[in-house]
């Protein structure tokens, strides 16, 4: 009999855990979207101790969130409901940044007062500038942006107080602290880009959207006039809204649980960003691009490539391809792809990278090796080439994602505040030596 997880829920509301001759029952939980889960939070102490094991938290729910709902089989990807193809064709960033946050999409007043309060707070104390000569050049940029962003709290001593008894206070203290974070990061941001090139550090011109303030401070040169480019605006803005959020991914987990201990929000941000530079997460466009950069340098056969990344004794990786999550095709690459080639369109680049990755997505697009296994191209595989038109160097990739990723950062960690959330701590299982009797070091 086929059965839906509906019909699961309606003929039963119990899970049975039988260990050895003893059986325990579990409620099962129902999510919006018709998720199933098994409720175990009094596992061990109904079973005198006995815990689950699950590496890696793959089948492992953390908590119950009303922020993004992510379906990998049916390549499914909403932001409280909306979907990120009509948000990204339609929103701006800082609605989508509101909507995350607050739960709905603002008004036109709620818009511009948000947007007047983040530039409000986009003043970085000089000393933060000290911080940041202090690094060398060649310092990793994510290495940078997280050391800075950590900085923040002694600055903004008041950000941490959250006081869950008066509502109102609350309700205002968070408010300050996302203004403050959302006007303060885009300025780390620009300065540990310029700082990387050897510019002077800039300001924002309060006159400009959210997006185009970005890159005017990123992009601005000394003793020129910055000229906006609308189709570059307008790739970046797609690219900060596919960013945005992603369920409960390494970084925001990673945000959530060090919030759960009551840290503030810069210092839990600042977490997110240090566990969002590894290659296995933020760090896979520009993994993308190198990968990209080495089949050009050996002549650009891509079928010779095609064929390594089918050979398991080959130790190279056909980076770009498939995902954790999506067993299906990746909803946002398929946006960032048309605007990758609008990019390159409008600034005349003819860029060889951009021919091998087409390439690469063809041949595995036509392949039954890939086809059956549903590695189809993700987010990571051309948001690298936007970027590296746009002429930020690789190692700002991943700054690049934090920035986008801030709002669900944010979001996720408001959520977890406000519901209470009890710190995390996960358990083990043990497999270490027994006890062992202490000898001195004359007896060993």
């Amino acid at each position: 009999v086929f059965l839906t997880n509906k019909n699961i829920l309606n003929m039963i509301d119990k899970a049975k855990l039988q260990i050895g001759e003893n059986s325990y029952e579990f409620p099962l939980i129902e999510g919006t979207e018709n998720e199933i889960a098994i409720d175990i939070k009094t596992l061990r102490g109904v079973t005198d101790g006995v815990i689950t094991i699950d590496a890696g938290y793959k089948n492992t729910g953390a908590c119950q969130s009303a922020i993004t709902f992510l379906d990998g089989e049916k390549g499914i990807l909403r932001y409280r409901g909306y979907s990120i193809e009509e948000l990204a064709e339609k929103a701006d960033f800082l609605e989508v940044a509101y909507l995350l946050i607050f739960g709905e999409l603002p008004s036109k007043e709620e818009l511009q007062k948000f947007h007047e309060d983040i530039k409000e707070n986009s003043i970085v104390d000089d000393d933060v500038r000290k911080i940041l000569d202090a690094f060398p050049k060649s310092a990793h940029p994510m290495g940078v942006l997280s050391s800075l962003t950590s900085a923040l709290t002694a600055f903004n001593p008041s950000n941490d107080k959250i006081n869950n008894i008066d509502y109102e206070r609350t309700k205002k203290s968070l408010y300050d602290n996302i203004v403050k974070v959302l006007g303060k990061i885009p300025v780390l941001v620009s300065w540990t880009y310029r700082k990387k090139l050897g510019l002077p550090l800039e300001y924002g011109d309060n006159s400009l959207g959210y997006v185009e303030n970005i890159l005017k401070m990123m992009f601005k040169k000394p003793n020129e006039d910055y000229v906006p480019n609308q189709v570059i605006i307008t790739a970046l803005n797609k690219l900060l809204i596919l960013h945005a959020d992603h369920e409960q991914n390494c970084s925001t987990s990673t945000v959530r649980i060090v919030g759960s201990s009551h840290a503030g929000l810069f210092a839990s941000i600042s977490s997110g960003i240090s566990a969002l530079w590894g290659p296995l997460h933020g760090g896979a466009n520009q993994a993308v691009l190198e990968m990209l950069e080495a089949i050009r340098e050996d002549g650009g056969d891509t079928k010779k490539y095609m064929a390594k990344a089918k050979d398991k004794n080959d130790p190279f990786r056909l980076m770009g391809f498939g995902h954790r999550v999506y067993k299906n095709f990746d909803p946002r690459a398929k946006i960032i792809k048309v605007a990758a080639y609008e990019v390159l369109n409008d600034l005349g680049i003819d860029d060889p990278i951009l021919e091998i990755a087409k390439s690469l997505e063809k041949e595995a697009l036509s392949d039954a090796y890939f086809v059956d296994r549903k590695l189809y191209p993700n987010v990571d595989f051309y948001s690298g080439i936007i970027y590296r038109a746009m002429g930020i160097p690789v190692e700002m990739f991943t700054v690049m994602f934090a920035l986008g990723r801030l709002p669900g950062w944010i979001g996720h960690w408001c959520e977890m505040r406000l519901r209470k959330e009890p710190i995390g701590r996960p358990r083990q299982i043990y497999t270490g030596e027994t006890y062992r009797v202490f000898k001195s070091i004359s007896q060993r």
